[in-house]
């Protein structure tokens, strides 16, 4: 599949909190219209969609779908938990570059509840059972909810062999802060320092802050994909192309290393970035803007090693010599992350997809990496499933 993937659309609605949403069909419709919107099409052209969610009943995604038009297209619904927007855009580019469609659909929506996540289905297997079994083997936190236990203990495993401080959580997290200021889109924009981080609840005395946790989130965002040949005939905008695209699953590492980093799948997001900069003869030096997916600052930091922007064990040098922001070597998260932005889950990829082809674009703002020619994007969803993407500005 060589054929060149255009971004011609992107669309979100601003995330917000649990509660304070209109419901999933109208939020996803609005996210849709408005990448249709930018793409300058009518929604007759898209010949195929993909939908992500995460809690939501089957065919959600043409409930919410045929609020925008009833054209008799394919529909297939996508669930792979916290990567579920990004492997809804693996499938459409997938479908692109393939040949089999010129114009396809990626979007992804989620109406949640507040609090921390919990398995919806208890009386059958949980897809997490191996999972919990070495992590209560691993770490002594049974009182913690799941989701913190994984990353938090990924973050203590890192902290016990390298020496890192629990306050470089909190640089990053206050990083984040700092960029959502600017991001109209983010759920929180009010700029906290390290200190108001680490001043926050501690959720796991000494390895975590209640701040350190992204925010349960509603939301929507869509992306329109098309080929150069569709792109050319409709006169669109071809600025912004998906260059090479890689999806991992866990190996057998996530379980016999024994190591949390591994649990939370450090070895996946390593394999899908490497397949990426080899696919396209680069490396991670190159890169000038990314998006990664820091649904709690812990795995932010871990992702910094996992991608190849820093050695292993060099993450926190890298957070304390602000490398991962403005004026650093490669701008992390402009956007303000899971940690500001906000995780709607199934709308989490397609999110990222919009931040960095807004970047890519020079439509940015205030917000706007000068110079950006190459941009990535890294989406995980535990249990497992890693999408790494690579942007390129049209020239590049």
């Amino acid at each position: 599949m060589t054929s060149s993937v255009v971004v011609a659309g992107v669309g979100m609605i601003p995330f917000t909190k649990p509660g304070a949403s209109e419901p999933y069909p109208v939020m996803a419709a609005h996210a849709v219209r408005a990448a249709l919107a930018d793409a300058g099409i009518e929604y007759a052209k898209v010949q195929q969609a993909y939908a992500g969610y995460v809690y939501g009943d089957s065919t959600a995604g043409q409930r919410a779908l045929y609020e925008v038009g009833m054209t008799g297209i394919p529909v297939v619904n996508v669930n792979n938990n916290c990567s579920t927007g990004s492997t809804a855009l693996y499938l459409a580019r997938q479908a692109v570059a393939s040949g089999a469609v010129d114009c396809a659909l990626a979007f992804g929506f989620e109406q949640m509840t507040p609090g921390a996540l919990d398995i919806k289905f208890p009386d059958r297997p949980s897809p997490f059972e191996n999972f919990d079994a070495l992590t209560a083997e691993l770490v002594d936190a049974a009182d913690v909810p799941f989701a913190l236990r994984y990353f938090g203990g990924a973050g203590l495993a890192h902290m016990k062999e390298f020496g890192t401080r629990l306050e470089t959580f909190a640089k990053i997290r206050a990083k984040a802060s700092r960029h959502a200021a600017n991001n109209p889109l983010a759920l929180f924009r009010k700029v906290m320092t390290e200190e108001e981080v680490m001043a926050s609840p501690m959720v796991w005395p000494g390895v975590m802050t209640r701040l350190m946790a992204c925010p349960p989130t509603c939301g929507a965002a869509a992306a329109i994909l098309v080929s150069e040949a569709f792109a050319k005939k409709h006169g669109l905008d071809t600025t912004v192309r998906i260059r090479t695209q890689s999806m991992t699953t866990d190996t057998a590492v996530a379980f016999d290393a024994r190591d949390m980093r591994e649990v939370v799948g450090m070895s996946m997001t390593h394999h899908a970035s490497e397949q990426v900069y080899e696919a396209a003869g680069i490396g991670p030096d190159d890169i000038d803007v990314v998006e990664l997916h820091d649904c709690f600052a812990h795995n932010e930091l871990i992702t910094y090693e996992g991608l190849g922007l820093c050695p292993v064990g060099g993450a926190e040098k890298f957070v304390v010599d602000g490398d991962n922001t403005y004026g650093g070597k490669v701008v992390t998260n402009p956007s303000g992350g899971l940690l500001s932005k906000g995780h709607p889950l199934g709308a989490t990829g397609l999110a990222q997809c919009t931040e960095l082809t807004e970047q890519l674009r020079g439509r940015a703002g205030a917000r706007q990496v000068e110079g950006a020619r190459l941009a990535l994007q890294h989406n995980l969803g535990l249990g497992g499933a890693c999408v790494v993407t690579l942007y390129e500005r049209e020239g590049s």
